[in-house]
């Protein structure tokens, strides 16, 4: 007998379908992919949605908050508010001065208490070295009694407010006097 030709030939390798292009395999559980797209644009969409309107209420809550943020300022000043007005009746009823002037210095004390209260303070410039982050200079007087660039009036108080400053002083400088003209020394 013969036998067939392909009888002492390996059985031919059968090719796998590589998974990659293979389709996949559905669980029966799991949604279709473009299921599973929309489920999550959906839940995309709904963050951004709750991102936007919580955005919206921190803007709204900040802005009340920076709105209103100097109601206990401006509630400590209004007594103040009143007794101004106060010596300003008194004084046009009463013609004392003294009395008057007074009642003014206490005011402004009571001001000046609030304002530390704050943390706004005044600080000192005459006499003191010209500083830039500390005055503004108006003008420059020249003097031979002290150095130059040395605070010699103050016009406008400087303020700070918790070590910032917050109005520069102005204030008038002194500088070396001019040179006299050469020809006034060959006189």
């Amino acid at each position: 007998m013969t036998e067939p030709i392909n009888a002492n030939l390996p059985p031919p390798e059968q090719k796998q379908p590589d998974a990659s292009s293979a389709p996949p395999a559905s669980d029966a559980g799991t949604p279709p992919a473009d299921q599973q797209l929309a489920q999550l644009k959906d839940l995309l969409m709904r963050r951004a949605a709750e991102f936007e309107n919580y955005k919206r209420r921190v803007e709204q809550d900040s802005s009340g908050i920076i709105r209103l943020a100097n109601e206990g300022l401006v509630l400590a000043i209004l007594p103040i508010v009143d007794d101004l007005e106060r010596s300003l009746k008194a004084g046009k009823e009463n013609q004392d001065f003294g009395a008057f002037y007074k009642g003014v210095e206490l005011i402004a004390q009571k001001m000046s208490k609030i304002l530390e209260s704050q943390g706004v303070r005044a600080f000192e410039t005459v006499g003191a070295p010209f500083d830039v982050l500390l005055h503004d200079a108006l003008m420059q007087t020249p003097r031979t009694d002290v150095p130059s660039a040395t605070v010699l009036e103050e016009v406008q108080k400087g303020y700070f407010m918790n070590d910032k400053v917050i109005r520069h002083a102005k204030v008038v400088v002194s500088s070396a006097p001019p040179d006299e003209p050469a020809a006034a020394q060959n006189d």
